[in-house]
């Protein structure tokens, strides 16, 4: 006999069962999910119409999300500008800047991987420009292999947390409870500072090696330094100022408020093409340059398309989820651990981060945030209370925050470890056939430590995240929830009537209420719609 109390450990259960197997994980999220759901209704558990909340949730949630039109635009972007060459030319003149310094060209990948993190937000971009650009470069000067290979893959990773990733895109659009929710802004303000961090962390390594290992590591040879003085600082700029001012249009216009995270995309869209625009001639003409974009919505329809199916499964599986009290469940879960938030953090990490050997981030975060931000909330808004000046309002859309770029640090490890790091897959792609798949997992691997030991950082210092985020107010969401008050009243003594009254409030306000004159026993329904 199925009890309540069973059902969402058997969900959880049948879909690692269809990923086992192989099924796509959107149509698994589906299949589990409508599966349980008609158990559900068989069992007594809800009722047929409980299952209107899916259609209303997917037309309501993902359909008309207005923050989801971001993701084209950014993957547009990205899509573009991986075959404009801008990369090329900023690593060349970087190379030129830092090559005679042991580790030089280890630096300069990881400074353009940095700048190039700040426009395209995507892995796959970045790790395959990055290595078709730089990795004959390193063989030819001599460089340990397993050191290129890792600096390439992971320095292609930067980009899940480097503003404006659609990680932290789509984390902020799934960290949302009834009384807070993180947004885009914030997100990317509180990413700032681990981001430069895990740089600095990533070239201090480096610069580890130079010391431990200097012939892993070569300087470029003098006669090898082609550009000097001004010319050489001419052909830096002109790949750093478009640069930056795209940059600007995409970061600085959230930052200050004047444009919403789809309408900086669509800047940064248009933004991408004037600049492969004008560096058509360096592509081959105007024909290639619009064989480029015809490409770039190719790829933008796929991988738009790939968002919104699993954004579909993972809302179906979602309700059903929470009809048979999977929330509580959850909750349960997490609340009673010893050892407090700390716990918590650690527990949940870990459990993500063995979750990743097989599952991508866009599956992690639709299957798994919904689900864990309610307790996140619950548990990590008291460490916050104090930093955020009593505002618990504040706090709670902090913790969020907090929990969400601790997250987005940890899923950058995804893309690294074996078997499934989509980053040395793409890595071995565009690798020549002398490069050995021993040598990328094998030079992956201190990499992967790397990013734990950032993980650790953001999870017992939430002050990285916070240190730029306005702490003296947090805007309490509107329109996501409604709740309903109900009141039962005890008969008055003096005229024998009573009533029972159902209050609706839209502000989450308690309504308020006027007295009325006795009247005869009844039931009223009364609607209060308040802002």
């Amino acid at each position: 006999m199925i009890t309540l109390e069973m059902m969402p450990l058997l969900m959880f259960g049948g879909l690692v069962l269809f990923m086992l197997v192989g099924f796509p994980v959107a149509f698994s999220l589906m299949a589990v999910g409508l599966f349980f759901g008609f158990i559900s209704i068989e069992m007594g558990f809800f009722t047929l119409s409980f299952l209107q909340a899916i259609p209303q949730r997917i037309f309501g949630s993902v359909i008309a999300n207005e923050l989801l039109l971001a993701i084209p635009f950014f993957t547009f972007m990205g899509a573009v500008l991986e075959r404009s060459r801008l990369a090329e030319d900023m690593l060349d003149s970087m190379g030129q800047l830092f090559g005679r310094v042991r580790g030089g060209l280890g630096y300069s990948v990881i400074l353009v991987s940095f700048v190039l993190g700040a426009i395209t937000g995507t892995v796959a971009a970045q790790v395959i420009a990055m290595a078709m650009i730089s990795l004959p470069v390193m063989m030819r000067y001599g460089y340990n292999m397993r050191y290129t290979t890792g600096v390439l893959a992971a320095s292609g990773t930067i980009a899940q947390i480097v503003p404006p990733s659609l990680v932290l895109i789509i984390l902020a659009d799934q960290l949302k409870t009834p009384t807070a929710s993180a947004d885009v802004g914030s997100m990317y303000l509180g990413a700032w500072i681990p981001a430069l961090m895990q740089i600095s962390l990533f070239m201090l390594y480096t610069f580890f090696l130079t010391r431990i290992k200097p012939a892993w590591l070569p300087g470029i040879p003098e006669s090898e330094i082609t550009l000097k003085g001004s010319a050489l600082w001419k052909k830096a700029l002109r790949g750093i100022i478009p640069t930056a001012v795209l940059i600007f249009l995409v970061l600085g216009t959230i930052m200050l408020g004047i444009a919403t995270p789809t309408e900086s995309g669509a800047m940064g869209a248009m933004g991408a093409v004037f600049l492969a625009f004008m560096r058509r001639q360096q592509l081959g003409g105007t024909a290639e340059w619009w064989s480029l974009i015809k490409q770039a919505y190719k790829n933008t329809a796929r991988i738009t398309s790939m968002v919104v199916f699993i954004l579909i499964g993972a809302t179906t599986f979602s309700v059903v989820f929470q009809g048979v009290d999977g929330g509580h469940w959850v909750e349960s879960l997490f609340s009673d651990l010893p050892g407090g938030w700390m716990s918590f953090m650690l527990i949940v990490n870990l459990f993500i981060f063995f979750l990743a050997f097989f599952l991508d981030f866009f599956e992690i975060v639709f299957i798994l945030v919904p689900l864990l931000a309610p307790v996140a909330q619950k548990i990590l808004t008291p460490v916050l209370l104090a930093s955020f000046g009593g505002n618990e309002q504040a706090a709670a859309t902090g913790a969020l925050i907090w929990f969400g770029i601790t997250l987005s640090v940890n899923i950058q490890t995804s893309f690294m470890h074996p078997p499934f790091g989509f980053a040395l897959f793409y890595l071995r792609g565009v690798a020549p056939k002398e490069v050995k798949s021993s040598d990328i997992y094998w030079g992956a691997l201190p990499w992967v430590g790397l990013q734990m030991i950032m993980t650790l950082i953001v999870m017992f210092s939430p002050g990285l995240v916070t240190a730029l985020m306005d702490k003296s107010h947090a805007a309490i969401p509107q329109g996501q929830e409604i709740n309903f008050q109900m009141e039962s009243n005890k008969p008055a003594a003096s005229s024998g009537s009573g009533s029972n009254e159902l209050q609706f409030s839209l502000d989450g306000q308690e309504p308020a209420k006027t007295p009325e004159p006795a009247k005869k026993d009844s039931n009223e329904l009364n609607f209060q719609f308040e802002k």
